[in-house]
């Protein structure tokens, strides 16, 4: 008589955590999970396995005969033997330790060592879908995993716009990454004739929250533009006048939309130029974050200037920015002397920002707040 012994199934336990009315997100607050993350950009996704750590979990990567992308976790239920080190014959994934066998679903279709599949020896699949240059997967509930929810970026994969992109790995933590996008005021001095200018700084914003979305309208006029829309446009110092919207979409998303208006254009009549900014991360853990950021324009397609211009600033800025987010981390977490920073009306943004993903959080974790 065969014998088999199985070993207890694992359960992922995640951070417990009381909740209080009125709570900001920070640091430490357990990551949103019933929410659509970019797992990776098209483009790195194939036939070859990758794997990558998204909200603390290992998860592989790949692409079926048919080139549809699946994500399923990076640990074979047999050893933890990590599947990204297997192979694939036609669709199915085959663990390089044992050769076990798995389907796109998860579902294990062969164990060479035994002659009945055993039904328990399942490896978890995470829903995922394609849009544009992204692959979005949902890390949550999957009965939750609605399509409707994948935020709109149609401009990344439109012919009507032409963009720039980069990416980093930051040491820091998704909260203030978006406090730090909301934050329109340290632009003049973080990103000093990039972006910001001491005008645009003190220029009147309204902030209002829609939906969990939290949005930003600004506009400051007959100013010269930044250096970042100046070039492209050929507008440095010109007075033009600058309209910005700036949301945080979603726990996975924030993004900016710029309009520059040239109220004295050669042709007479006022020139728009429009560029729409978008941030996208996903955190590996509670203190690192994958980043990727696309800036895209809808005038002058071709200007190659113009892509190396873009690419030029927006990634000296961006990395400005992920700088002072490890900083800040790295101060926040190993200062023994405890602080309350404070603030002041122009946080609003941020702070309003930190109480959604509180009451997220809250709601994923059963609690009514």
């Amino acid at each position: 008589m065969e014998l088999i012994v199985e070993r207890p199934i694992e359960i992922e336990v995640h951070e417990q955590r009381e909740f209080v009315p009125g709570g900001f997100a920070d640091h430490s607050t357990p990551l949103i999970r019933n929410c659509w993350y970019v797992a990776a950009l098209a483009s790195e996704v194939s036939r070859e396995i990758i794997s990558r750590r998204l909200l603390g979990v290992d998860v592989a990567l790949y692409r079926t005969l048919a080139g549809e992308p699946v994500a399923v976790r990076n640990r074979c239920p047999h050893r933890s033997f990590p599947l990204a080190k297997g192979k694939l014959i036609g669709d199915v994934l085959v663990c390089g330790y044992h050769g076990m066998q798995f389907d796109p679903s998860g579902r294990c279709v062969n164990m060479p060592a035994m002659p009945i599949v055993p039904t328990n020896a399942n490896v978890r699949s995470f829903p995922t879908l394609e849009r544009g240059p992204l692959i979005w997967i949902w890390m949550g509930d999957p009965d939750h995993a609605d399509d409707g929810l994948v935020p709109d970026t149609t401009w990344l994969a439109s012919d009507d716009w032409k963009t720039v992109s980069g990416s980093f790995h930051i040491a820091s933590d998704y909260v203030a990454m978006h406090e730090n996008l909301l934050d329109q005021t340290h632009f003049p001095f973080l990103h000093p004739g990039a972006i910001g200018t001491p005008e645009y700084a003190r220029s009147r914003l309204k902030v209002r929250e829609e939906n969990n979305t939290i949005i930003i309208d600004r506009e400051l006029r007959n100013s010269p533009p930044p250096g970042v829309y100046g070039v492209p446009t050929g507008l440095t110092g010109k007075p033009v006048d600058r309209f910005s919207d700036a949301r945080f979409v979603s726990p996975a998303l924030h993004t900016a939309y710029a309009r520059i208006v040239d109220n004295n254009d050669p042709g007479g009549q006022p020139r728009t130029y429009r560029f729409n900014i978008s941030h996208i991360f996903t955190p590996e853990t509670n203190g690192s974050i994958h980043y990727w950021w696309f800036c895209s324009r809808n005038f002058n397609l071709d200007d190659k200037a113009a892509d190396e211009h873009l690419l030029v600033a927006s990634t000296k800025a961006y990395q400005e920015d992920v700088d002072a987010l490890e900083w800040i981390l790295d101060v926040v977490r190993n200062d023994s002397e405890p602080q309350f920073d404070l603030n002041f009306a122009p946080d609003k943004p941020g702070l309003l920002m930190r109480q959604v993903l509180y009451r997220l959080a809250a709601l994923e974790a059963g609690v009514d707040i």
